[in-house]
Order: C-alpha cells, then sequence, then structure tokens
C-alpha cells in the first residue's frame, strides 16, 4: 500500500455549541453533546446508550478499524508472541491460612482465575514451586465458569472466611465496577441466596464467619457506606455501620494484619481518617483513631495494645511510623518508632506478632526494611542493580516468620521469595517462566537522569536489546503517568519484549506528579504544579534524544488515565517530537470534568487538580492546560485513544470529544483515532488473553507509526 494513499473518511462529529459562563469567562464546548443526558443509566446498562451518540462511536471504530486494518496480521503475530511468553496453566505462590493453603491458578487456555485452596497437610510449595496439578477438587471459585456467557466479567475479589467454611466473592459484569457480591459454601460448592447489588470490592468477615461488612456505592458510583450483612437476611435489612455525607471522601474497607479490626478509611487525595471496627462485637461501633486535619495522612494496624500507624504528621513529608494506645490513640499520644527521614520515602508497613516491616524507597529504589519488635533490630533487603521492583508479597498470617517478597527488573522476569525473618534465609519459591523463551543477557537496563528546566533530575528507566545501536536510530516508546503519588516500577513487562526485540528503546519516565524520589515529588506535580509533569515528560524526550537512544519524530508517547492528560498535554506542546500518542482511558476533558460534581470522580479530585468551581485561580490554571481546552490549530502527531463506554473513572466522552476537536482543528498530521470498548469500562477487556488484543492494538499502532505506515483522508 502507498504511504500517501487514504484508507478512508474520518466521521465528522457535527457541532452543536454549549456555552457555559463560568468566573465571567464564555466557554464554549461545540462537543458537549457526545455526553449522554442519562449517563449514569449507561455506565449501569451500556446498552441505554442514546443511538446518535451510539452511531457516533460505532463510527470511529470503523475508521480506526480501517486505518488499522494493514496492521492486521501484525497484531495477530504480536498477540501470538505475548500469548507465547505466558504459561497457560500459571499458579500463584500458595499462601499458608491456618490449615489450608490459597491460591489462584489458570487452567490451559482459561480466561479467568481459578481460585483454589489445598490442605496445609498435603500442598508441598517447596522450592521452585511451579503449578499444582490440575486436581478439579481444589477449586473454591471458577472464573471461567462464571464468566460463561457474558460479554465482560471481572472477579474482583474472593475472602475466606475465618472458619474456612465459605468464600465471600465479588464480580463484576458491565466494566462499570458495580460489583455484585456472593457467598459460597465451600462444602457443598454451591452459592448461598445473599446477594448484595453496588458494592465496591471490599469484604470483612466478622469473627464469627456469619456476618461480613462491606461498602455500598451510591447512584453516583461514589463508596459512600458501610454495612453489616448477616448471612441468610435480605439485603434490604442489612445494618448501616458508618456513612460519609461529603462526596469529596471516598470509603475504602480493610482487615488489620492481626484479624482483630476493619478499618474504616475515609479519604481524598490529601487527608485521611480511621475508624476501627472490633470484629469480635455483633455490631461494634467505629470508634474513630484520629481527628480529621487538614493535609494529615495516616494509616492504621493493630499490634495487641498499640496501634502501628504510618503517617506524615508533624511535618514527616516522606512519612514516618508512630505507635499509640490502643485505648488512646488520638494524635497526643503519638510516638515516633521509624522516625522521618527526609529523601526516603515510607511507602507500606507490614505489622506481624513479632516483626515490624516497611517498605521504603530512596532515590527512586525500594528496599525492604525488617525490625525485631522485642530488640529493635533491624536489617534490609535490597537489590544491588540500577533499576528494578521490589515489592511485599501477599502474608496472610499474624504469627509467623515467614515473609514473602517479589523482585524483578526489566530484564528480568519476576522472581517470588519466602524470606525467614529469624534466620535471613531466603527460599527461591517461583521464577516466572516465558515459554517461548528469554535470556536476560540479550537485554539491558539502565537508569538515566534527565535535567529539567528547574534543574531537577527526572529517573527515565530504559530497556533495550545489547545490539540496539545507540546512535539517535531507534524507535522509542516512552511511558509516562505522573499523579496521585503513584509510583511508575521499573519491574518486568514480558509483553514489552514485542516492541523492545523490533529494535525500540523501551523507557518509562518518572515524572513529577508520582512519588519516586519521595513525597515532595508527587507535590511537584499537582495543582499549580502540575505543568512540571507535563514539562518533565518533554524534557525526559528530549534526553534520550540527545543521549542517542532515539530521534524527533521517532518517539511514540504512551500513557492512560491521568498519564492519559499527560499524552494530551505534550501532544499539545511539543508535537514534534513524537511520531504518535497513545492514550488509554485518557483524562483530557479536565475542566469541564473538574466543573461536573455530579461526575462519579469529580468532587475527591479537587484536592489533586483544584476546585474550579469556587476557586478562580484553579479555574485559569486548569483551562491553560486542560488538552481538550487547549487544542489548537497545530500539526499533530498520529492519536489513538481508547476509551470504554462504562468507565465510571474516566467517563466514555473525554476521548470522544477530544479525538473528534483534535480532527477538526489540526492543520495537518495524524490519523487522529478513536476506539471505544463497548462493553467493558476503564481497565479495558478483563479476560487476560482479551487484553492481549488490545495491547497488541497498541503495539501496532506504535510500530506503524515509527515506520510511517499508517494514514487515512485526514492526514492527506
Amino acid at each position: 500500500m502507498k504511504q500517501n494513499q487514504p484508507l478512508a473518511e474520518p466521521p465528522v462529529a457535527p457541532t452543536s455549541p454549549h456555552e457555559t459562563i463560568v468566573h465571567g469567562v464564555t466557554l464554549r464546548d461545540d462537543y458537549a453533546w457526545l455526553k449522554a443526558d442519562n449517563w449514569r443509566e449507561v455506565l449501569a446498562d451500556p446498552s441505554t446508550l442514546p443511538a446518535h451518540i451510539r452511531t457516533h462511536l460505532e463510527a470511529e471504530n470503523a475508521f480506526a478499524d480501517a486505518v488499522l486494518s494493514p496492521l492486521a496480521d501484525l497484531r495477530k503475530i504480536l498477540v501470538a508472541e505475548m500469548r507465547g511468553r505466558i504459561r497457560e496453566d500459571d499458579a500463584s505462590v500458595p499462601a499458608r491460612d491456618g490449615p489450608f493453603y490459597y491460591y489462584t491458578r489458570y487452567r490451559e487456555g482459561g480466561q479467568h482465575p481459578l481460585i483454589c485452596r489445598a490442605s496445609a497437610s498435603t500442598m508441598d510449595i517447596g522450592p521452585a514451586f511451579g503449578a499444582p496439578p490440575a486436581d478439579d477438587t481444589d477449586i473454591l471459585l471458577d472464573g471461567d465458569a462464571l464468566a460463561q456467557g457474558k460479554a465482560f466479567f471481572d472477579l474482583a475479589e474472593a475472602v475466606q472466611s475465618p472458619d474456612h467454611g465459605r468464600l465471600a466473592w465479588c464480580a463484576d459484569d458491565t466494566g462499570a465496577e458495580f460489583n455484585v457480591i456472593r457467598v459460597r459454601d465451600i462444602a457443598s460448592g454451591c452459592d448461598l441466596d445473599d446477594r448484595i447489588e453496588k458494592a465496591s470490592d471490599d469484604v470483612v468477615w466478622a469473627a464469627d464467619g456469619t456476618a461480613f461488612y462491606y461498602v455500598r456505592l451510591d447512584d453516583n458510583h461514589r463508596p459512600c457506606e458501610v454495612l453489616l450483612h448477616r448471612l441468610g437476611t435480605p439485603a434490604a435489612d442489612d445494618t448501616l455501620i458508618f456513612r460519609s455525607n461529603d462526596p469529596a471522601w471516598f470509603i475504602n474497607l480493610t482487615q488489620t494484619q492481626s484479624r482483630r479490626f476493619a478499618i474504616i478509611s475515609v479519604s481524598d487525595h490529601e487527608t485521611s481518617e480511621a475508624h476501627l471496627l472490633d470484629l469480635h462485637e455483633d455490631t461494634p461501633q467505629p470508634r474513630l483513631v484520629a481527628a480529621r486535619e487538614d493535609n494529615l495522612r495516616y494509616e492504621v494496624e493493630h499490634h495487641g495494645e498499640a496501634l502501628f500507624i504510618l503517617t506524615n504528621a508533624d511535618g514527616a513529608e516522606d512519612f514516618k511510623i508512630v505507635t499509640a494506645p490502643l485505648a488512646s490513640p488520638e494524635r497526643a499520644h503519638w510516638r515516633d518508632t521509624v522516625p522521618h527521614r527526609r529523601g526516603i520515602f515510607v511507602l507500606a508497613q507490614l505489622v506481624l506478632q513479632q516483626y515490624l516491616v516497611r517498605l521504603e524507597r530512596e532515590n527512586a529504589l525500594p528496599r525492604i526494611v525488617i525490625r525485631t519488635l522485642a530488640t529493635g533490630e533491624e536489617h534490609a533487603i535490597s537489590i544491588p542493580e540500577e533499576a528494578y521492583r521490589l515489592s511485599l508479597g501477599e502474608v496472610l498470617e499474624f504469627e509467623t516468620n515467614q515473609l514473602r517478597f517479589v523482585y524483578s527488573s526489566m530484564t528480568t522476569p519476576n522472581e517470588t521469595y519466602d524470606y525467614d525473618m529469624a534466620t535471613h534465609e531466603r527460599v527461591l519459591r517461583k521464577r516466572q517462566t516465558i515459554p517461548s523463551g528469554h535470556d536476560p543477557a540479550a537485554y539491558v537496563t539502565r537508569r538515566l537522569f534527565a535535567t529539567a528546566a528547574d534543574g531537577e533530575l527526572i529517573p527515565v528507566s530504559i530497556l533495550h536489546r545489547r545490539e540496539t545501536p545507540i546512535d539517535g536510530s531507534a524507535p522509542c516508546l516512552l511511558y509516562g503517568y505522573g499523579a496521585y503519588g503513584h509510583a511508575l516500577s521499573a519491574g518486568f513487562s514480558a509483553n514489552n519484549l514485542s516492541l523492545v526485540d523490533r529494535g525500540f528503546v523501551y523507557a518509562i519516565a518518572h515524572v513529577r506528579g508520582g512519588n519516586e524520589k519521595g513525597w515532595h515529588w508527587y507535590l511537584d506535580g499537582k495543582r499549580d504544579k502540575k505543568p512540571n509533569t507535563f514539562s518533565d515528560f518533554i524534557a525526559a524526550a528530549r534526553h534520550l534524544i540527545s543521549a542517542g537512544y532515539t530521534a524527533a519524530g521517532r518517539i511514540a508517547a504512551h500513557g492512560g488515565s491521568a498519564g492519559g492528560m499527560l499524552m494530551g498535554a505534550v501532544a499539545n506542546d511539543a508535537p514534534e517530537l513524537f511520531a504518535g500518542i497513545l492514550a488509554e482511558v485518557p483524562f483530557v476533558d479536565v475542566l469541564n470534568t473538574m466543573l461536573d460534581g455530579d461526575l462519579p470522580l469529580t468532587p475527591p479530585e479537587w484536592p489533586e487538580w483544584g476546585n474550579p468551581i469556587t476557586d478562580q485561580a484553579a479555574f485559569a490554571r486548569i483551562r491553560a492546560y486542560s488538552p481538550y481546552d487547549q487544542v489548537r490549530p497545530q500539526r499533530y502527531p498520529a492519536i489513538l485513544a481508547l476509551g470504554g463506554l462504562s468507565d465510571p473513572r474516566v467517563t466514555y466522552w473525554e476521548p470522544a470529544k477530544w479525538v473528534a476537536k483534535v480532527r477538526a482543528t489540526a492543520t495537518g498530521g495524524g490519523p487522529f483515532l478513536l476506539r471505544t470498548n463497548m462493553e467493558a469500562g476503564h481497565g479495558g477487556a478483563a479476560g487476560r488473553f482479551d487484553r492481549l488484543d488490545e495491547i497488541a492494538l497498541v503495539y501496532a499502532f506504535a510500530l506503524g507509526v515509527v515506520q510511517g505506515t499508517l494514514v487515512s483522508a485526514s492526514a492527506s
């Protein structure tokens, strides 16, 4: 096919000007009509989407399919490659919980997990644990069977009762994240009549196993209530335990490692508070740990007559761990146990009977530190590499010497270890197998530092084949996120090898807005400092170019959700650097979304971005970078935007409006493609192999744009 031959005529979204006046400024939105008036109903039931909007989205899908059709064979090859790197009968390393080991596994060809268990007296999880025998008697829940006949199915959670007789499980069959909770009787293999609708995936059993606590979502998809459900009673009779009336505050429900308490966490992106529920009481009253204070964050664990609290109190920007008496846990009684050390960010704590374990990060590299509570002695687990991922694994028991952790790097597949905290002996339980083969020595991983305009050093993790020339000729996929204090780890991804093996440099820009370099790295990329996220990504791209890893116009930029906002911003600000923009469920219509307090996630998002409804400065600031609002007449790189019709986090109309506006405004470039999954939400396809189709689409697009083989009528 000739490079400049048009493939198809793109859909032309009609304009229907919608004007609003905010802070004296008239905002005009030509594509506001793409937001369905009945959007709440659409999230719960995608079939209710109005016909004129469905027609447009389907036309966009058809256009994208036509433009991408020359890549059909490549996409099939990519799927086959990625599937060939998956052990199809894979299993997690079993975790012991009293008399049983619990684990998940997959059957050959299966899309969904099987929730399994085996007697601790019969299961061997010795070194180099592999997939257990395919014995159907170990299956408590069969995800493949539950998904049968459903266009979408996500088995979100499964929690065993304290007596191991029942399993509370949650599933979403629309992609809208409205879970249904059911209870399975393990002995019979049958579900009880109990059924809870519109729930999150948080479930905590009462100590006697006759009831459980859960979180209910309101009609705007906000987790707002904790209820107690007693088995065998109607859901309508469930007891309200706790309610948050502030739409800006979300509720999460967890269990302490000791299993004494459930913890109700109420938080936004800056402030949190916690309430304890005694799981041994019939109807406990939530007990506040410490009163809410602006910008005070804390997380609670329990140990005997004390609480261990991970917090940023007293100016502990990178967090510290304090203890407080269980009987009087208020702020006045907090005492430092692990003092704050600037530059050493405490990410998480695990409190066991004899040990305090913390995961911390210094200079973008993680380590695990173990303290013996009786003596106060500490030792650390770290890895002598430039870039790697280290995380705590699943530990179900409280009285144990065994810690589980998982290590990988961009060249090294996941390795799961059990670590004896008393003897310091580590045992490799599982190494991720790549059935089609993988030689870590064939690849190079490095950590570079790009210099931002203000002098900050931005970490950039890279992976390439050893023989890839570093002379500017290689294409590059540059990934970024930069929001909510979420760090991007330099861990292993078997899928990325499909690009790297074709000569790509795969790079991760650890931009501000994440927490890779401590909490200040997050604070320097939010609200009034949000533009740092965008300029950091551009600086990372330019550093890769100057260092010879790639060249301008040879980079495919990739991000999703809040990282999709980043994609929209860099497309506006530095289009000449990029061959293509890959934006998955992109949060690009920032101003309009933050001005709509009825949308599911808007009120909790105001601390992250600012509230443009009440704050004129926040309005001006968001308007100045909101990708949709800043689309301008210029040449744009090719764009592939992926959306989900039932997505409650980034609603489907955001990418739809953005692509329509770019196509109508751009003076050249493209193609500009929108692909909406009409049967899924924020996470895309739920099945593990179905998800490969979406990844292959993204990677094929990246390959197509750097090779110059994708064109359309919009680009001619």
